[in-house]
């Protein structure tokens, strides 16, 4: 039973300094996720999806997180293996680096990026980069492992040449594959990865995705194992305000995820630019249906938009929007659902710092204890 907390690096408005800021605020969320008693951090790599996520050099922002902390799980959420965006070798120099620098803590999360504004900028077309993902997903563990390799591969080519480092952990870091699709779930199992799950869709989306994913990690075949650890895992993401006020918290988290919704919509189905004004709970959820019933905002096949059938009846909201008790109670049914590990999700574009700030502390002073049947020590501000 595991918590940690996922980056997109969302921006409301992007100019210099705003972005600037966004990036120290982060680093400052997970400083105390790290007092807090989190497990973990996970970020994203995208490019050229402007307010929907500016994390584009998430090895960065990792390695500077990693050196602030002393025993969070450092989370690529997930590296892009096109090879002219990451080639495999410089991604396993990279990630063994990071590994040997922050302990041990690395997970490697593997896939290819969800636009074709991404994949255009380098060159591919989105449609066509499974293949080159699959070879680089075999290959990086090879390049953690053996001294000397040589890969004459159908995408990629290069002599035999030794690489350095080796990671710290022994034979490699924990393994993941981000699931936006329902076939990526099984995939992950079928390999041997886990599995990083959105959960905009409730305890009943991951039940499914669950039951799915650990039936085929239990029949896969020795010769579609990627790499040399098999990690049975699979991560819910979770969107959450938690705060004293549970309306404020609705309010500030529904808003957010409006934009989340709406900032996706614009750059994965050409959908208009996110609303950044605020509004009622009520007012908000409209706007949500607004884009669930003219355009899904949907990520692979996941869809960001929300019901709002379900404002008001507090056992079918799909969300962490509110009290901690009402976090507790949420996070519960994922776990019940077969989740290991809680993603939660707050810095969305028009999220303030401080309700960040108030719900990672919240979070690990009431909700993770109560899972743990124990009591947290906070450390002290330095």
């Amino acid at each position: 039973m595991k918590f940690s907390m996922i980056y997109e690096a969302q921006i409301a408005e992007t100019h210099r300094e705003a972005e600037q800021q966004v990036f120290r605020e982060m680093a400052e969320q997970c400083v105390q996720l790290d007092k807090s008693g989190f497990d973990g951090v996970w970020c994203v790599e995208h490019h050229g999806l402007t307010q929907y996520s500016h994390m584009s050099a998430p090895e960065t922002f990792l390695a500077f997180v990693a050196g602030k902390t002393k025993t969070l799980e450092i989370g690529h959420g997930v590296v892009c293996l096109p090879p002219a965006m990451n080639h495999p070798i410089k991604v396993a120099e990279r990630v063994a680096m990071l590994d040997i620098l922050s302990n041990g803590r690395v997970n490697f999360g593997v896939g290819k990026g969800g636009s074709q504004q991404e994949a255009g900028a380098f060159g591919y077309q989105l449609s066509e980069l499974q293949p080159l993902i699959d070879e680089s997903m075999y290959l990086i563990p090879r390049l953690f492992t053996e001294e000397v390799v040589e890969h004459d591969g159908q995408y990629i080519k290069f002599p035999a040449r030794p690489v350095h480092p080796k990671p710290l952990q022994d034979p490699h870091p924990r393994m993941y594959m981000a699931c936006t699709r329902w076939e990526a779930v099984v995939t992950a199992g079928s390999r041997g990865l886990g599995a990083l799950v959105m959960g905009f869709g409730g305890p009943d989306e991951i039940k499914t995705k669950s039951d799915a994913y650990r039936k085929a990690f239990a029949e896969r075949k020795p010769e579609d194992q990627v790499g040399f650890r098999p990690t049975e895992h699979l991560s819910a993401l979770c969107p959450a305000i938690v705060l004293r006020d549970r309306d404020k918290a609705r309010r500030i988290g529904l808003r957010g995820q409006r934009f989340f919704a709406e900032a996706l919509s614009h750059w994965y189905q050409g959908g208009p630019k996110p609303e950044v004004d605020d509004m009622s709970p009520e007012e908000h959820l409209a706007a949500l249906d607004k884009v669930r019933e003219h355009k899904f905002a949907k990520l692979g096949e996941d869809k960001i938009a929300y019901n709002p059938q379900a404002y008001g009846y507090l056992d079918d909201i799909n969300d962490a929007y509110g009290t901690p008790e009402d976090c507790i109670r949420y996070v519960e049914r994922l776990f019940e659902a077969g989740a290991d590990e809680i993603m939660f999700l707050s810095q969305m574009g028009t999220v303030p710092h401080e309700a960040i700030m108030e719900t990672i502390e919240l979070i690990g002073s009431e909700v993770i204890p109560h899972f743990r049947g124990k009591k947290l020590r906070v450390a002290a501000a330095e």
